[in-house]
């Protein structure tokens, strides 16, 4: 078995492996080669493994974005996608061979965070990736979807709301790519989407160019400020594609306005922050039904100590880690300092006070699972008392991070 770089000239190869490999077949592109998925694919920094014949048998790709970290860090972040055997050579060690080569190209090219998106939740805890987003659907039946009066007085610092007004997909498209952009620098666990993403039509509505209608929100000076993708089917339910708001007011708005659509018998909110409060700004608490409730964006700590230096931090303290990378055959003691919203890391030989796997760190290092929640389930192991709830504090973000990005 060979592992080797692509190039342009092996797009159509690669994409009809990757196809083979997940059963499907290959989409027809419109003019151009827009509004497919692969048109976002950088072919330089793809892998494809051939058989001793020179057969391709598998393939794993990568994208670069920016990862938003707690603190309104941004970063660069790799991509991990479309990775997949052909059925004929599943259990061979392809899959392995494939994850190892792309970790030390990525090491080696200086990379500190890879991202993917599971297909399936066993395969990539052995590589190094825990979850580290969450996200789920909230259906609302529009018989009950009556907002409750605010019981808070209104103060001088309450947002004003401004307008909304809907538009078709295709007349909005710059709106969307800017406030998009504006959302994710300051949503924890957020990807960018590249302008390359936008004119392509690549990846799910409102990227492609499937058709939607759009309510965008304006502030009061008429800047957009938010919006809300979404498309009615024949049985009556709205649903929302994903609902971007730079506040709570705005996406209250945005949700007001869906949520009041004629001719529309219940609404679903894909994608649904998971700390948003709009079950208790309706009236009926049970009006939103949550479903779907899962994991979404996977991280991979490829350099613990930049990562941990590399993030906002709102709690002083400090804490010895020990990390295991049993698929990369690593074992190493960091001591954590943070100081003034600052993080410091290097090795040590002190003993530890939590001893955990780098798919636990990275699952705890957005901080959308505490790692009292992985001590509780037997992965983190705790040295010192009170250990767990000083971690709990130093790995808290601002807000839970969340991700919409499908790639």
């Amino acid at each position: 078995m060979e592992i080797r770089p692509t190039t342009d000239q092996d797009l159509d190869v690669f994409v009809d492996t990757i196809h083979a490999a997940f059963g499907r077949f290959s989409e027809t592109p419109a003019e151009g080669g827009r509004g497919v998925w692969w048109s976002a694919l950088e072919m330089d920094r793809n892998l494809l493994a051939t058989a001793a014949d020179g057969r391709p048998i598998g393939t794993a790709g990568a994208y670069s974005f920016e990862l938003t970290l707690p603190g309104e860090v941004v970063v660069p972040a790799v991509g991990v996608t479309a990775v997949g055997v052909l059925p004929s050579h599943r259990r061979q060690g392809v899959l392995n061979a494939m994850m190892r080569h792309q970790l030390a190209e990525l090491r080696s090219r200086g990379e500190v965070f890879a991202v993917l998106l599971a297909s399936e939740a066993l395969i990539y805890r052995r590589f190094g990736y825990g979850p580290a987003t969450y996200t789920r659907q909230l259906t609302v039946q529009r018989h009950q979807a009556a907002f409750a009066l605010p019981r808070a007085r209104a103060t001088a610092g309450t947002p004003t709301i401004g307008s909304v007004e809907v538009l078709r997909r295709a007349e909005c498209g710059e709106i969307l790519e800017e406030v998009y952009d504006r959302y994710r620098r300051a949503q924890p666990g957020a990807l960018s989407r590249p302008h390359r993403w936008w004119a392509m039509g690549a990846g799910q509505p409102p990227i492609s160019s499937a058709p939607r209608y759009v309510v965008v929100h304006r502030d009061v000076d008429g800047v957009p400020d938010g919006y809300a993708s979404y498309s009615l089917d024949d049985h009556e339910t709205l649903t929302v594609d994903e609902t971007i708001a730079t506040d709570d007011a705005v996406f209250t708005a945005l949700a007001q306005f869906v949520l009041g659509h004629d001719l529309v018998t219940q609404v679903v909110f894909k994608h649904f922050p998971p700390e948003h409060p709009l079950r208790w700004q309706l009236a009926d608490f049970r009006a939103g039904q949550v479903s779907r409730d899962t994991d979404w964006l996977w991280v991979r700590l490829l350099d613990v100590p930049r990562a941990l230096t590399a993030r906002g931090w709102s709690l002083d303290g400090e804490l010895v880690l020990e990390v295991e990378d049993p698929f990369l055959g690593e074992h190493s003691r960091y001591l954590l300092t943070v100081r003034d919203g600052k993080g410091e890391c290097v090795p040590t030989d002190r003993e530890p006070d939590l001893s955990l796997d780098v798919s636990d760190l990275s699952s705890i290092y957005l901080g959308g699972t505490t790692p009292s929640m992985l001590v509780r389930a037997g992965h983190i192991q705790v040295h010192q008392p009170g250990v767990a709830a000083l971690a709990d504090a130093l790995f808290r973000a601002e807000r839970l991070p969340h991700c919409l990005h499908w790639f």
